[in-house]
């Protein structure tokens, strides 16, 4: 009787929970995108990924410098987002500058259209990211380019709050 409850106990402990079956929280940000837009709407996308890209992904083998997302056909696809070749699949490899199809329901899709018509929107990708479930996402913002004075102005005020909390850390 007691073998019975080491066995269930022992088996019990070499389950892995779903937390420790997926792995570490990957997350490629898009850094210069909040350097250079002003982020005014988010939404977040599902994204249609071959077998090798969501193995790299995984890995935390993308880039989305200089990515941008855009609608034609009524459907919204990814372009310019590189996700670095698998390395351990050898000729079954993905290209990695592909373009690769958002997932959006399509109201979404004809609210991003329009939006997007307006002068001066663009869609830019800010993540990647897993979620709980594991399906990969990507979290696309409604932007606007900001101009060199306006980034000029919030590096100005940034450097006097930090002047001012050095000066008062003092006294």
């Amino acid at each position: 009787m007691q073998n019975a409850r080491l066995v269930f106990i022992i088996g019990r402990m070499s389950k892995k929970s779903k937390k420790q079956q997926k792995s570490g929280p990957v997350n490629v940000k898009n850094k210069k995108a909040y350097r250079d837009y002003e982020l005014i709407e988010k939404v977040e996308a599902g994204i249609e990924l071959v077998g090798t890209e969501v193995k790299s992904l995984r890995q935390g083998q993308a880039d989305l410098d200089g990515s941008y997302a855009r609608v034609e056909n009524d459907q919204c696809w990814l372009v310019g987002a590189q996700i670095a070749q698998y390395a351990e699949a050898s000729y079954n490899n993905h290209d990695p500058l592909r373009q690769r199809r958002l997932l959006l329901h399509k109201r979404q899709i004809l609210k991003i259209k329009t939006k997007l018509q307006q002068r001066g929107f663009t869609l830019v990708p800010l993540r990647f990211y897993f979620n709980d479930r594991g399906y990969a996402k990507v979290e696309l913002a409604l932007a606007k380019g900001k101009r060199k004075y306006d980034k000029r102005d919030k590096l100005q005020k940034e450097q006097q709050k930090r002047d001012i909390a050095r000066s008062l850390k003092h006294y």
